[in-house]
């Protein structure tokens, strides 16, 4: 979440008329995050969610995403659920951009992760990745290798500004992933950005997850790969074996993981720190002006893919060879 699209008293009026929602107390932009423009809102009905939609978002993956909410919230996933207009409209258009408003998910992220954290995390990302079943809307992940390949493409020739050599490393290590990438394991629609910021926590309880709007078809183990190195990485750079394995521990007691997608495991993790990584490094090199919100640091990425690329198996990750037998 940040800003990048300020919205003055009158347009917010005017937008807030079109809902039952009461008068507008206050609203206030969202700092965090990168990609879209966020407010907490509140009315006379209590606190919400304003999203503007910035031009990275495209408008016609909006329906996807909203939907995809809807049904998660039907399938008793705590997330937020968008708000329609008066005339049943959620979908709507402030200052040039997308609009809408969503339920406020009471709750805090967590600023220093504990094991206890990470276990509540994979059974929620397995209940969710269950929940998708019968969800009948497709979305391409737009990330995936062809995606990251033409992220590379337009920063490659100032990524050594970064760091030296930076540039090599990622021309290899895409061309190492394009020969090694699975095909063929479980499917369905993924979070894909399942970070700190965006799951919830009330006391000990994890009461929710947010943002969903990297959300696609890709495989569900890629998921859980993308949380492996969002939560179990240390500030000094060191892998947390015991978050590791508790948060796949506790995914697999809800759905179990075939040998198969275990055995990828090490390649999507690797996968998932080079699609971070692109993702960073492009925001670090081409950081809007005046933008309310801080590029945030690639080379944390480099350091999690090189410790992707040093391990042998799934022993040096956090399973014992009776772990990994999956089903």
């Amino acid at each position: 979440m940040a800003v990048y699209t300020e919205v003055t008293d009158e347009d917010l009026s005017t937008f807030a008329a079109q809902y039952d929602l009461g008068a507008v107390l206050s609203c206030k932009g969202i700092a965090e995050g990168v990609e879209n423009s966020n407010f907490l809102l509140v009315t006379e009905r209590g606190p919400y969610i304003l999203t503007l939609y910035e031009k990275r978002t495209r408008k016609e993956d909006l329906p996807f995403f909203l939907g995809l909410m809807e049904h998660l919230a039907e399938k008793g996933i705590a997330c937020p659920l968008p708000v329609p207009a008066r005339d049943g409209v959620a979908l709507r258009e402030l200052c040039g951009r997308p609009a809408v408003i969503v339920t406020f998910l009471a709750g805090m992220w967590p600023r220093r992760i504990t094991p206890q954290h990470c276990a509540q995390l994979g059974e929620a990302l397995a209940r969710l990745h269950l929940a998708v079943g019968d969800f009948r809307m497709e979305r391409p992940n737009a990330l995936a290798l062809p995606g990251w390949k033409d992220l590379f493409a337009k920063s490659a020739e100032r990524a050594d500004e970064v760091a030296p050599g930076l540039r090599a490393t990622l021309e290899a290590e895409l061309a190492a992933l394009e020969a090694n990438w699975p095909v063929g394991l479980p499917a369905g629609v993924i979070h894909a950005d399942l970070f700190p910021d965006n799951v919830f926590f009330r006391g000990d309880s994890l009461s929710g997850l947010i943002d969903f709007y990297f959300a696609c078809n890709d495989f569900f183990v890629y998921d859980v790969a993308i949380c492996i190195n969002a939560w179990c990485f240390e500030i000094d750079g060191s892998f947390n074996a015991t978050k590791a394995r508790l948060l796949l521990s506790n995914y697999r007691k809800v759905r179990p993981l075939s040998r198969e997608e275990l055995d990828a495991l090490p390649w999507l993790c690797r996968g998932s720190a080079v699609r971070f990584l692109l993702t960073r490094l492009y925001d670090w090199l081409n950081h809007p002006p005046g933008a309310f919100v801080r590029p945030k640091d690639p080379l944390e990425y480099l350091r999690k893919l090189r410790f992707h690329q040093s391990v042998r198996g799934l022993g040096d990750y956090f399973l014992d060879d009776s772990e990994a037998g999956g089903r």
